[in-house]
């Protein structure tokens, strides 16, 4: 989850950056960009009618406003009544305050999007909760319904964090990364949480230093009951 509200991606810390940083923030928005358009590329074509939920969309994120689906919804935490409001009468695009990391349970009834995208928000993640988040995809897709996801790619580890030793990058940004997965990790867990393994696909994007994936949801294999909040 983004957890800024009305803060970009990749900008919260430009107040304070050193040279280094901002060249490398710089780079933050042109990927957010392409990440953008790769997943909305992602997207099959029967199902662009329908509805799409934008999972840690922040306040800024072009996508999904700018897709072509009937209905939009975006799901964040920290983000205002206001701005909410804002977007919904701009952009038609229904904002909803929601904090992913401590609810377990998603505020959307089975059965209700043709598509879920979460771009570059699963290594924000506390590993224990990721399961529990993609049963709950898989929950409230409708069958046939794709959920597409990006995130960094694992071998950028080493990397990020030798850069921030040295205030290449902004360290904040870095120890906000929970985890990092491999493609194969990624469909494990997709398949762990009832997607169809026959559907599922991964690839890589931004000079391979981004990976996807992509599933479909065949029939409902989740009847979740109501949840308690995870512990913290």
């Amino acid at each position: 989850m983004t957890g800024q509200g009305t803060i970009p991606r990749g900008m919260q810390f430009q107040g304070h950056m050193k040279a280094g940083e901002k060249g490398f923030a710089r780079w933050n928005q042109y990927a957010a960009r392409k990440t953008a358009v790769k997943g909305n590329a992602l997207v099959p074509v029967e199902l662009r009618k329908g509805r799409i939920l934008d999972i840690g969309c922040g306040f800024f994120r072009n996508y999904p406003s700018e897709t072509g689906f009937s209905e939009r919804y975006g799901l964040d935490k920290g983000i205002g009544r206001e701005a909410r409001m804002e977007l919904k009468k701009r952009h038609d695009l229904a904002l909803i305050d929601f904090d992913l990391e401590y609810t377990a349970r998603l505020p959307f009834g089975s059965d209700c999007f043709e598509v879920v995208t979460m771009l570059a928000v699963l290594e924000r993640i506390d590993p224990p909760r990721v399961l529990r988040i993609f049963q709950e995809v898989e929950r409230i897709l409708k069958p046939g319904g794709a959920f597409i996801m990006t995130t960094r790619a694992n071998w950028t580890t080493g990397l990020l964090r030798f850069l921030a030793r040295y205030d290449r990058v902004c360290r904040a940004a870095v120890s906000g990364h929970k985890a990092a997965y491999t493609g194969k990790q990624m469909l494990a867990i997709l398949g762990q949480a009832g997607f169809q393994r026959s559907s599922m696909a991964f690839g890589h994007s931004l000079f391979f230093t981004n990976t996807w994936a992509r599933a479909k949801k065949v029939q409902n294999r989740f009847e979740l009951e109501e949840l308690e909040p995870l512990e913290r």
